[in-house]
């Protein structure tokens, strides 16, 4: 069964957790000082927030697999399909162990396909995430491509 990803960057992570466990009529199932996630049934959905060094609103979304096997499927179609995807193999990402192909859509939009396999101690990092956001940026540029981010009038380049 696959389950929808959506990843929210937000500014203040009790407040946002107080919204979300009102919109969702129940509290997460996994809490961290810098994350929360809610693994929800109605509507079928990770949806997970965070409070690190991004812009707030979207960070980016994703399918959640149940097997290795659903995984190399879908990270199959998209390569079929012409696009460039970054994989990663048992990677600590969001406090959890997984294997992921992560994709940008034409827009610019990031999209996960995931396997989660086991938890983890630390919100972790991705280098197939930053050598996939660094392949978004047009030569010279510093903050990714313009219709990514809004401007932020009053700070330096990516704030």
């Amino acid at each position: 069964m696959k389950r929808l990803h959506l990843h929210v960057s937000v500014p203040d992570l009790a407040q946002s957790m107080a919204f979300y466990e009102t919109l969702f009529g129940a509290p997460p199932s996994v809490v961290k000082d810098d994350y929360a996630k809610w693994m929800l049934d109605d509507p079928k959905v990770n949806f997970a927030i965070s409070a690190h060094d991004r812009p707030a609103g979207v960070d980016h979304v994703g399918i959640q697999v149940d097997s290795a096997a659903e995984l190399g499927e879908l990270a199959g179609r998209l390569k079929a399909a012409g696009a460039q995807t970054f994989d990663e193999a048992a990677t600590t990402c969001c406090y959890a162990q997984s294997d992921k192909s992560w994709v940008s859509d034409p827009a610019g939009l990031r999209w996960e396909t995931f396997y989660t396999f086991g938890e983890a101690t630390t919100y972790g990092d991705s280098p197939a995430l930053a050598a996939m956001d660094a392949a978004a940026k047009p030569a010279g540029a510093c903050c990714g491509p313009a219709a990514a981010e809004p401007a932020k009038a009053s700070a330096g380049c990516c704030g």
